[in-house]
């Protein structure tokens, strides 16, 4: 048994902000929170203690091009044409390739104050399109890179079969992402003995989206895997993915889902951008998340999605940082109550009767998404996971706020990272701004990237 003790000036708990909190972690859970006390003998968090987040969708090997598809080279440029580039940039990757990228992207993910990432793996084979001879290669490469950061790891190994609705055969840029049913099954069992009784990664199951499977495979692949792990799945990120669908089936996306299928809380549901007043309120219903992740989405762009209506439905939503084009978990927050904003032409759009600080509301509800997609427990309460960070306080806006006003101050008033401490499990992953194996990593990274883009 390993037990630390930890006390806060100030922390955000579960129902709200308290002053002088102690907390007792036992082998890196949140045993016991006493308010009101005095720190004694217990190692002190010296600035405002918050709960950290999952980020529930992640493409890692896409960190490596952020920033390189930002060059007009078609007046139509769309996220099809931002996905022929990312073929491209893929069929160069090597296992070791992804590790030293995944690696890098895990500790900036630590440092934006993620502790757990929900990663939607489809890179699955060689570069020719041939099964590694150890099926389960890149998910091993992605759980090194996990535990070399210390970040939490929810892998979706990806079913991902073709190319267009109604089977249509993969293309050549797919290959190192193809399965047949059978196929994704044993690797998902080779992943589930991969990450048997580790205690901070987790496994779920992945579709890629409805253009990529057949009603036949999902249906297989769910009677076949345990009915208590979490699902996710792309879904109408596009118009023209919505154009499409209608034209199979006549049904829209989620609505197809919804009625061949069944959505239910097991579900995320990446994007779902484009929806009608039905599928939205069907979402809802269902107590599925939707997985947003407006840096990305804003990029490709997709389309701003209807969180206003979404919230009053009241709806359940998380955040991802997709394609990593940001690391920030401020930026996306902030991103999607402004294209909120942009589109009503009003101001402070996402909030609650119970909670009127648009900033705390974001970020609790970005917090029980996530939990809920990545299947762990974050936040401060006991019999949760001790995840935490620390902002710190020494920067004039969090030194000088109240307690009700620190999130909206780091939300919506600061740029720099404030982040000055991480805990995953008890266990400080981030101090002073700073990783253990950052510089490893960062070498090893940036020598990656003079191969790929530098000749």
């Amino acid at each position: 048994m390993t037990k630390q003790v930890y006390f806060a000036k100030q922390a955000l708990l579960a129902n709200g902000w308290a002053d002088n909190v102690r907390f007792d972690v036992i082998d890196g859970c949140i045993k016991s929170i006493t308010t009101n006390v005095v720190a004694n003998k217990a190692i002190c968090l010296n600035g405002p203690v918050l709960p950290t987040i999952a980020n529930l969708h992640s493409h890692a090997f896409q960190r490596v091009m952020a920033g390189m598809a930002e060059v007009s080279l078609d007046p139509k440029d769309s996220f099809w044409s931002w996905r022929d580039l990312m073929y491209k940039m893929v069929e160069q990757l090597t296992p070791n390739d992804v590790r030293i990228i995944a690696t890098q992207l895990y500790i900036d993910m630590l440092k934006a104050g993620y502790t757990q990432v929900a990663e939607f793996h489809y890179l699955h084979h060689q570069q020719n399109g041939q099964a590694y001879s150890q099926i389960n290669e890149m998910a091993e490469q992605l759980m090194h890179a996990a535990d070399t950061a210390g970040i939490g790891l929810t892998l979706l190994p990806v079913l991902y079969a073709h190319s267009g609705f109604a089977g249509q055969a993969p293309n050549s840029g797919q290959k190192r992402f193809i399965n047949n049913s059978d196929q994704y099954l044993a690797l998902h069992q080779a992943c589930e003995k991969q990450f048997a009784d580790h205690p901070l990664h987790r496994l779920g199951i992945c579709f890629h989206s409805l253009r990529a499977v057949t009603q036949e495979q999902i249906q297989t692949v769910l009677s076949a895997t345990s009915n208590q792990i979490s699902i996710h799945i792309h879904i109408a990120e596009q118009q023209k993915e919505v154009q499409d669908c209608l034209a199979w089936s006549g049904q829209r996306p989620v609505q197809w889902l919804n009625n061949e299928i069944g959505i239910d809380q097991r579900w995320c549901l990446v994007h779902a951008t484009h929806l009608d007043k039905d599928e939205l309120f069907t979402i809802a219903k269902s107590k599925a998340v939707v997985g947003l992740c407006p840096t990305t989405e804003a990029n490709l762009g997709d389309g701003i999605f209807p969180a206003v209506a979404f919230m009053e439905a009241q709806g359940r939503w998380g955040i991802g940082s997709d394609s990593h084009v940001s690391l920030s978990l401020v930026e996306e927050l902030r991103s999607l109550e402004y294209g909120q904003r942009l589109r009503d032409q009003q101001r402070n759009r996402l909030y609650s009767d119970q909670q009127n600080h648009v900033g705390d509301f974001l970020l609790n509800q970005a917090r029980l998404g996530g939990n809920q997609a990545a299947q762990v427990k974050l936040g401060l309460a006991v019999g949760h996971r001790a995840d935490f960070m620390v902002l710190d306080n020494q920067h004039p806006f969090i030194a000088a706020s109240n307690n009700e006003d620190i999130i909206n101050r780091w939300l919506f008033a600061c740029n720099e990272n404030l982040i000055k401490h991480v805990y995953v499990a008890g266990k400080p992953v981030i101090s002073d701004f700073k990783h253990i194996n950052e510089d490893l990593a960062r070498s090893e990274f940036t020598a990656l990237l003079k191969r790929l883009f530098m000749g």
